[in-house]
């Protein structure tokens, strides 16, 4: 009886760490690609925008399970897959996870940090923040009509 006790405490314990090792990485994926999409908006991708998003990642324990150099890693491939094609479907794929989540709004603030980092924002990174938050609205939507749909309620 205590064996198995055990055992199945070790497999909760592993399976409590997995799922936030899955959280951690949705996190950061979103982060990253809001990052990108700022970086890339006036045409060129700093070093002190890249080091900025890891900053804040790492700094505020957003993905804690996930180390710096891997969080730089994935910022400088979504860097280079929103370089080489543009897509809207990674962008909300990335995106879909947290919105709606009180995380959503680390997606916005994550790309103010990175388009702020150089001391400038170009009117590039305020058209990509602006389409960042329209995507985060319109996905958000989409996942609330997907949890519950036929409600229809209207408020007078």
């Amino acid at each position: 009886m205590k064996t198995r006790q055990l055992l199945t405490t070790a497999a909760s314990e592993r399976a409590a760490r997995s799922s936030a090792a899955d959280l951690d990485a949705t996190v950061m994926q979103a982060l990253v690609t809001a990052g990108a999409l700022v970086a890339l908006s006036d045409g060129q991708v700093l070093a002190v925008e890249r080091d900025e998003l890891v900053d804040f990642i790492d700094g505020q324990a957003f993905a804690p399970s996930i180390p710096r150099h891997k969080i730089m890693e994935s910022f400088c491939e979504r860097v280079r897959k929103l370089d080489e094609r543009y897509s809207p479907q990674l962008i909300m794929e990335s995106f879909r996870p947290l919105a709606g989540l009180s995380l959503a709004s680390i997606v916005v603030r994550v790309a103010h940090r990175v388009a702020a980092a150089d001391g400038k924002i170009r009117p590039g990174e305020v058209r990509a923040i602006e389409l960042i938050r329209s995507v985060m609205a319109m996905v958000s939507a989409k996942r609330r009509q997907h949890v519950a749909p036929g409600l229809n309620y209207q408020f007078h």
